[in-house]
């Protein structure tokens, strides 16, 4: 909710689309901007569409294998098919693709609904013996912290995708912090009833067994009705998927157009009018981290490189207050809450290094390749002719 509320003063205030990099771009300069969206590219949009798209893969697959264990194979195969489909809808038509979002949220909500009713009909029976001592036995170690807090902020990280898109928002001061705000209460309500509604039926130790908590949630209490379960949650992760690659190709566009990407993942396609260079180029990707990961080495992976730069993107909030006192701030925040925010953030960031060194390492050292790539491509002017063409320059 910090963050969110950091994040609606900073789209008030920048009415610039591109998110994330627009923001270090004003308040730090190009350099970090420029490694911000060449770590986006490399690193945290494959990897964050390859864990939302396994999570479609075992989905799709449970109503089919209820009796067994789901083949790896077959569910990095499955989710290799999603991804596709969702970068072959984002190449052939906006318009489709934003139907088919709407769609998916309506399917999203649907799939909450579906199992808090029954929960809460199990509450008012009184099972709440899974309440009692729920967090007993449990390691809490500094250790734990990082994958704990990336895992969490994980579920919530829609709330800065509205940024991305800020140019196409209709009276951005007042809708950006109202759809913020709104759709912030909105999931925390459905994931916190979600859960309790879990505990009514499932033990914690249960519950970190299942591979599908969900359809382990239906079979209890639903009966036969419980296939309907995994094929609503599998369309919930196929629109976060969907929604994921919607938003990131305006942050390639804006880099684009500032010259920090080459200048054809700013084109549009001249009849469908969709992003498809911003699009193709996140396919190949995306299967390397698909292929090549497990969802939880995965989440370490993206979420270090993601959570520097938001905590850095939240620390230009409080340097541009001083910097740019007179910038007209429609919605503005007590400064305590960006400082708060940040200062978790990069301690996380900085524990996340000691506690899972190899996947975060690899994370910190692509995101310095980011420093040498900008002085090749960006601050280098005696490029060879040949490279300038390659860039599109």
């Amino acid at each position: 909710l910090t963050g969110a509320l950091c994040y609606a003063e900073l789209g008030t205030c920048i009415k610039k689309s591109g998110g994330h990099y627009t923001y270090i771009l004003e308040a730090f300069g190009p350099l970090p901007a420029f490694v911000r969206v060449w770590v986006e590219l490399l690193i945290i949009r494959p990897a964050a569409t390859a864990v939302i798209s396994l999570a479609f893969g075992r989905y799709i697959l449970e109503p089919f294998f209820m009796q067994c264990e789901i083949p790896e194979l077959a569910i990095k195969l499955i989710t290799a098919v999603g991804i596709t489909l969702v970068m072959v809808l984002n190449s052939t038509s906006v318009s489709w693709s934003a139907r088919i979002q709407m769609f998916l949220t309506f399917c999203k909500l649907v799939a909450i609904l579906i199992i808090i009713v029954p929960g809460v009909i199990q509450l008012i029976k009184g099972e709440t013996q899974h309440f009692k001592n729920a967090f007993a036995g449990n390691d809490a170690s500094i250790m734990g912290l990082p994958l704990a807090f990336y895992s969490g902020m994980y579920a919530y990280s829609g709330w800065f995708y509205l940024n991305f898109v800020t140019e196409e928002v209709e009276n951005p001061e007042k809708n950006i912090p109202l759809a913020i705000c709104i759709s912030m209460i909105i999931v925390t309500v459905g994931y916190v009833l979600t859960n309790v509604a879990y505990f009514t039926t499932i033990s914690a130790g249960e519950l970190l067994l299942s591979k599908a908590v969900a359809v382990t949630f239906a079979e209890r209490l639903m009966g036969d009705f419980s296939l309907a379960v995994p094929v609503f949650v599998a369309l919930s992760c196929f629109g976060s998927m969907n929604g994921g690659v919607f938003a990131v190709s305006r942050m390639f566009f804006v880099a684009s157009r500032e010259g920090h990407l080459p200048e054809i993942l700013s084109m549009i396609h001249v009849r469908k009018h969709t992003p498809l260079p911003a699009v193709i180029v996140l396919h190949p990707l995306t299967m390397i981290m698909l292929f090549n990961g497990d969802l939880y080495s995965l989440l370490n992976f993206l979420s270090f490189a993601r959570w520097l730069f938001i905590g850095l993107v939240v620390a230009g909030l409080i340097y541009l207050r001083y910097k740019r006192p007179d910038m007209p701030r429609p919605f503005k925040v007590p400064l305590f809450i960006p400082a708060l925010f940040s200062f978790t953030c990069l301690f996380m960031v900085a524990l996340s290094l000691y506690s899972d060194p190899v996947n975060t390492g690899i994370g910190f050292a692509i995101t310095l390749t980011g420093i040498p790539a900008y002085y090749l491509f960006i601050v280098w002017d005696n490029k060879p002719k040949w490279f300038r063409k390659l860039l599109g320059k």
